[in-house]
């Protein structure tokens, strides 16, 4: 039975991605699947999936490549696939002792903003060319790559483009989304905005369109499902200074719940919202939670993303908007409630492309197909 073992330091052993759908399917190919993650504490077996992490992400570089390198002499992989620089790294070594693809699986910006936003200038450029560097290097010593969207193949794609790769976006599996396309009425709408509670991921740009749309109809009963948290102090404090400025009065807030029952979480949202930022990270990025909107059957009103545009037209179930632009927003929104069978057209439209373009079935195949070829 051929193995392989998914490294990663930053996310989760049961990462949707890595767990719930490339591992699960590998598994169900008849491949025997462990998971390390360097993020998380827990040993054993989940849904025949071989599990073996450790909450070491604070320790030395060296520290946790020697652990990656411990699993993999223990597990034996012909495949290993990568997510972060160090896995790549630990794997290298191991490959010295056993011939193995390395297949390196690119969802992440690198460096991202996060990991520079502790250096104040100019060390921010020495590290950002830093970590660019180190990015540069895991991807010379990988076999493959695996890129989660179009525009993350920058640079790795273009510095060596004899390497076979493929682009596998973040396509739910059909069993983990709810579907429930709804249909308005004039006198209520519920919007919904799920993720981090910060500035940057737009929770006060969708407050302030939300503002405007009430002084435009205030007829309507507007209702706010919140789905997330802060993950910082300072946005939390930024957060609560946003409830306290709109004072909104019919707004939900929910804690973030788990990823099987992600969509059960705003299975009664009408329209759903993602207003980050225009910045270079985010607008090179195509965001997961776009597909399990339109695949719940919820019109969605996204940033302009350059990320998006490139991936897919979501002129049949939304629109693509300045996220700073509340106004235009706040009337997209009016066009909605005054236009019912618009917008149940766009509902429809939604999970309607979900099961013909946007699910892990259409793409399972081709990843399956992806990682056999190296170790045949």
């Amino acid at each position: 039975m051929q193995k392989v073992l998914f490294l990663t330091t930053a996310h989760h052993f049961d990462d949707d991605r890595i767990f719930f759908h490339q591992a699960k399917t590998l598994a169900e190919e008849g491949f025997e699947v462990k998971i390390s993650s360097l993020s998380s504490d827990f040993q054993g077996n989940v849904d025949g999936i071989q599990i073996e992490s450790y909450p070491i992400l604070e320790k030395t570089v060296q520290e946790k490549i020697e652990t990656f390198k411990k699993i993999c002499s223990s597990f034996q992989p012909d495949c290993i696939i990568c997510s972060e620089p160090v896995a790549v790294f630990a794997a290298k070594q191991y490959q010295k002792k056993k011939k193995t693809s390395i297949i390196y699986d690119i969802t992440e910006w690198y460096p991202s903003m996060s990991m520079l936003e502790n250096y104040s200038y100019p060390a921010k450029i020495f590290h950002a060319a830093k970590f660019f560097l180190v990015q540069l290097y895991a991807g010379f010593l990988s076999t493959y790559f695996i890129f989660g969207e179009e525009t993350k193949k920058f640079p790795l794609a273009y510095f060596f483009p004899f390497k076979k790769s493929m682009i596998l976006p973040y396509y739910p599996d059909k069993k983990y989304v709810v579907s429930n396309p709804k249909k308005l009425t004039s006198d209520k709408i519920t919007l919904c905005y799920t993720g981090a509670l910060s500035e940057d991921k737009g929770i006060g740009n969708f407050f302030k369109a939300v503002d405007i749309l009430r002084k435009k109809m205030p007829e309507t009963i507007i209702k706010l499902l919140i789905v997330g948290a802060a993950r910082k102090e300072s946005d939390e404090a930024y957060f609560k200074n946003l409830l306290s400025e709109y004072n909104f009065e019919h707004i939900e807030i929910r804690k973030p719940t788990s990823f099987e029952h992600f969509t059960e979480a705003f299975v009664d949202a009408d329209i759903c919202f993602d207003l980050r930022e225009l910045n270079f990270e985010n607008n090179h990025s195509l965001p997961i939670k776009l597909f399990y909107y339109i695949g719940a059957g919820k019109p969605v009103i996204y940033s302009d993303l350059k990320g998006i545009r490139e991936h897919m037209d979501v002129s049949g179930f939304g629109k693509l908007v300045d996220p700073r632009n509340a106004e235009i927003i706040s009337d997209l929104i009016v066009n909605y409630i005054r236009n019912p069978e618009y917008y149940y057209s766009h509902a429809i439209q939604a999970r309607k492309a979900f099961e013909q373009q946007y699910n892990w079935g259409v793409i399972r195949n081709s990843f399956v197909d992806f990682v056999k070829k190296p170790i045949k």
